[in-house]
C-alpha cells in the first residue's frame, strides 16, 4: 500500500461551503418540518426551539446527564462542547444534531412519544409518489429483458435511488436529474459482478442508507441476487433507530416490503418473495449501534468487523456510508479508493450519488473535466454517481 498525505477534516465554518449550508439551512428547515408533522406538546416545542437556537446561534451543549448514552456522547464529543457547531468536524456535528433532535421530541424518554420516528411521515410519503409508482410499473417491462440486462438495470436503480434523500432535497440549490443526464464518474460494476458469480457460495452484506424510494430498489437488487444465485445469503444492515432524516430502520424495511407485496405485477411477486426470503433465513435484517455513531468505519468495533470479514463483499450504499468508509476529509480526488479502504476486512463496494465534498478514486483527467464543466458543484449536486470496488 502506497503512503498518502493526510487531509484536513471537513468543518462547517467556511462561508458558502456545502457543509455550512447543511448546518445553517438544512437543519433549521428540518426542525420546522418535524414540528409540523406531529401534534407535539409544549414540552417538545420548547425543546425544538432550544435546539434551533443552539445549533444556529449558540454553542454545543452536552446531552442531559439522565440520557442513557450521555457518557458515550461525552466521550465522542470530548473537546467539542462549548464550541460553535460550525467549528467542529462536520460528520460529528451532523450526527449529534440528529441525536439531539430525537431527544427534543422525546424519542428515547418514557412517555407517549417514545419510539415515534419523527421522520416517518416523510419516508412513507416517498413510497406513494407518482415517480415511485412508475418505478414499480417499469419492473414488468424489465422482466422481459435478458437476465444480464436486468442485473445491471437493478444495480443502477439501487445506485441512482440514492438521490431520493429527504435531507438532501431540503438544501437550497440541490436538484436531481434523470439517469441519462447523470453520468457515472467511476464504474467498477464489472468488478462487483466478478465477486458474485452465479452459483457460488457467496454472502453479501448490504449496508443501507435511505428508506422509501431508495430502499425499494435496494430490496429489488437483493431479490435479484438471491433469485439468480449470486448470493446464498444477504444481510441487510439498517439503523437501530432513526438517524439522518431518511435513514432506514427495521420499520422502514417492513413498510417497503408491505408496499411491494400490495403492488400489482412483478413488484407484488418480488415483495412476496422477499418476505419469504426473510422467513427462510436467506435475507437477514441486522442493526448495530455503530451505525448511529459519528465515527469512520476504520473505528468499527470488533463484532461488526467480523461480520464484514465473513462476507464475500460488503456493499455500502449512499453518501454518509461513503464519508465514513473513506474518511470525512478533503482528500485529493485522485487518492486511491483501494488505499483508503485497505483497512476494511472484506472486499467492499460503494454505490453513491455525490452529495458532499468527499471523493477519492478519480483520475486527474476526470477530475479536471468535471471541474471545468461544473466548478466544484459536481461534488455536492447529486447529479453524478459512482460505483467503486476494492477487491
Amino acid at each position: 500500500m502506497s503512503e498518502t498525505v493526510d487531509a484536513p477534516v471537513i468543518l462547517s465554518n467556511e462561508p458558502g461551503s456545502f457543509a455550512r449550508s447543511v448546518l445553517a439551512e438544512r437543519h433549521p428547515a428540518l426542525i420546522a418540518r418535524v414540528r409540523a408533522a406531529f401534534p407535539y406538546g409544549p414540552q417538545q416545542h420548547r425543546a425544538l426551539d432550544a435546539l434551533l437556537t443552539e445549533c444556529t446561534e449558540g454553542v454545543i451543549d452536552p446531552l442531559d446527564p439522565a440520557a442513557s448514552d450521555h457518557d458515550q456522547w461525552a466521550e465522542w464529543g470530548r473537546g467539542y462542547f462549548g464550541r460553535s457547531w460550525f467549528d467542529v468536524p462536520f460528520l460529528w456535528a451532523e450526527s449529534y444534531f440528529y441525536r439531539k433532535l430525537l431527544e427534543a421530541v422525546g424519542y428515547f424518554a418514557t412517555g407517549p412519544w417514545q419510539g415515534i420516528d419523527p421522520f416517518r411521515p416523510f419516508k412513507q410519503a416517498e413510497l406513494h409518489t407518482e415517480e415511485a409508482e412508475a418505478e414499480l410499473t417499469a419492473l414488468d417491462r424489465l422482466a422481459l429483458r435478458p437476465v444480464g440486462e436486468q442485473a445491471q438495470a437493478l444495480l443502477h436503480g439501487s445506485l441512482w435511488g440514492n438521490r431520493a434523500d429527504l435531507g438532501f432535497t431540503m438544501t437550497p440549490g440541490s436538484h436531481t436529474t434523470t439517469g441519462s443526464q447523470s453520468p457515472l464518474i467511476a464504474d467498477d460494476s464489472a468488478a462487483l459482478w466478478s465477486l458474485l458469480p452465479a452459483g457460488g457460495p457467496n454472502t453479501v452484506c448490504l449496508v443501507a442508507d435511505n428508506a422509501g424510494r431508495e430502499l425499494v430498489p435496494d430490496l429489488l437488487l437483493i431479490d435479484h441476487l438471491l433469485r439468480h444465485q449470486h448470493a446464498e445469503h444477504i444481510t441487510l444492515h439498517i439503523k437501530p433507530y432513526p438517524y439522518y432524516v431518511s435513514d432506514a430502520t427495521t420499520a422502514d424495511v417492513i413498510d417497503c416490503l408491505r408496499h411491494l407485496k400490495q403492488a400489482d405485477g412483478v413488484a407484488g411477486v418480488v415483495g412476496k418473495r422477499l418476505w419469504e426470503s426473510i422467513s427462510r433465513g436467506r435475507l437477514t435484517l441486522r442493526s448495530h449501534d455503530f451505525f448511529c455513531a459519528p465515527l469512520p468505519y476504520a473505528d468499527m468495533p470488533e463484532d461488526l468487523r467480523q461480520e464484514f470479514a465473513d462476507a464475500t463483499v460488503t456493499i455500502m450504499k449512499g453518501d454518509l456510508n461513503y464519508r465514513r468508509l473513506v474518511g470525512d476529509q478533503l482528500w485529493p480526488a485522485t487518492t486511491s479508493f483501494a488505499e483508503r479502504t485497505a483497512y476494511f476486512p472484506s472486499p467492499v463496494a460503494a454505490l453513491r450519488t455525490l452529495k458532499s465534498d468527499v471523493i477519492v478514486g478519480l483520475d486527474e483527467r476526470t477530475e479536471a473535466s468535471l471541474t471545468a464543466a461544473h466548478d466544484q458543484r459536481w461534488r455536492t449536486s447529486g447529479t453524478h454517481a459512482l460505483i467503486q470496488v476494492r477487491q
